[in-house]
């Protein structure tokens, strides 16, 4: 049995439960033999576990076979040189010489985060990167220094058509916005610019589960109710005509302005082996000293927060729930008890160890 969590994200309870530091040395071990040196390897497997302890699923160990594929098809390149071309104190673009993206990110962030301290706000975009998983790991790297995050993405496949269009020619373009807070937990947006993220869709599929109608239409309009026929239409944005709009100006801003794909230039993910993806991302960092006590900001945070949380709720509603709490919630618990992951997903990834001669994770330590 799955429960579906707010987010789109699903939790097998009859499944395997597995620590989430045995997921960690597992992803790495798996990075390691595709090709990636040990660190690397750890930065990449530490941001995919994260999705995983944090409730995004679809963006975890989910999708470890597909980037092993991709890496050892010799689609992204296992050995990369990252580099920070800045064209100002406070600007950036990181060439991420078609590196996996959690790595390309993880190393604009950090940058972002360093040039931050010197500027007060600093705006790092990436060229020449791939899928990079959740947004909500990028967003909140600036977190642990006092910063605010702000994360944004050209997807790396076009699944929504532009407003009234019936052709897919924009992505799904995620943005993330991660704030400090006190005792309350940061308040963290990780959201598509489509009602359901294509993550989503795919575990829809893998389950064999209808899509509610609302989701995606075909090119004659009508819905599309049945997951595995979703690339055949396109997925609905957010909020109607806001949320096509909203998704377009990401996408010029994580695409365009960093010389990387947007529009009929995307390159399919995991499906088009002829060229590298040259998917576009973008994080800023801003320092919240720069606007007033750290302090004083997150225990504002934390009166908004308990102030919204205890006002009137519609007749119905057991709980109003800010952004990041859930978050917050589900990492504790995951943390503490493991990840819950369907047998059919663990015995994926074992067959995926035994080609790569990797330990199973059906023999890693449970909690």
């Amino acid at each position: 049995m799955s429960i579906a969590s707010k987010d789109g994200s699903t939790e097998d309870v009859a499944g395997h439960r597995i620590p989430a530091a045995a997921l960690l040395a597992f992803a790495a071990d798996i990075f390691r033999a595709c090709g990636l040196s040990a660190a690397d390897a750890g930065v990449v497997a530490g941001a995919m576990i994260e999705a995983d302890l944090t409730g995004f699923d679809a963006h975890g160990v989910f999708r470890l076979p597909q980037y092993a594929r991709a890496l050892r098809e010799g689609r992204i390149n296992a050995r990369p040189d990252l580099r920070l071309i800045q064209g100002g104190p406070a600007t950036g673009v990181v060439d991420g010489d078609n590196a996996m993206g959690h790595l390309v990110m993880s190393f604009a962030a950090s940058r972002a985060v360093e040039m931050a301290r010197q500027t007060g706000v600093a705006w790092v975009g990436a060229r020449r990167s791939n899928h990079a998983g959740a947004a909500g790991v990028y967003a909140s790297i600036p977190l642990a220094h006092g910063m605010i995050g702000i994360y944004g993405a050209a997807s790396s496949a076009n699944h929504m058509a532009p407003w009234g269009g019936a052709e897919p020619l924009m992505g799904t373009n995620p943005i993330a916005v991660a704030i400090p807070a006190g005792d309350e937990a940061p308040v963290v947006l990780d959201i598509a610019t489509s009602v359901a993220s294509f993550g989503h869709i795919r575990d829809f599929a893998q389950q064999g589960k209808p899509l509610p109608v609302g989701w995606a239409i075909d090119r004659a309009g009508q819905p599309i109710t049945d997951a595995r026929r979703a690339t055949e239409g396109s997925l609905l944005p957010i909020g109607g005509y806001k949320g096509s709009g909203l998704s377009l100006m990401i996408g010029l801003l994580a695409g365009v302005l960093n010389g990387a794909a947007f529009g009929r230039d995307v390159r399919e993910f995991g499906t088009d082996a002829t060229r590298a993806a040259n998917t576009g991302q973008f994080v800023v960092a801003l320092d919240v000293a720069r606007f007033m006590e750290p302090k004083a900001f997150a225990a504002e945070v934390d009166r908004h927060a308990r102030d919204l949380r205890a006002s009137a709720r519609l007749p119905g509603v057991d709980a109003i729930r800010l952004p990041g709490e859930e978050r917050r919630r589900r990492r504790e618990e995951r943390s503490r008890d493991g990840v819950a992951l369907a047998a059919a997903l663990v015995n994926q990834l074992d067959d995926l160890a035994a080609s790569l001669q990797v330990a199973p994770l059906r023999e890693r330590q449970r909690p």
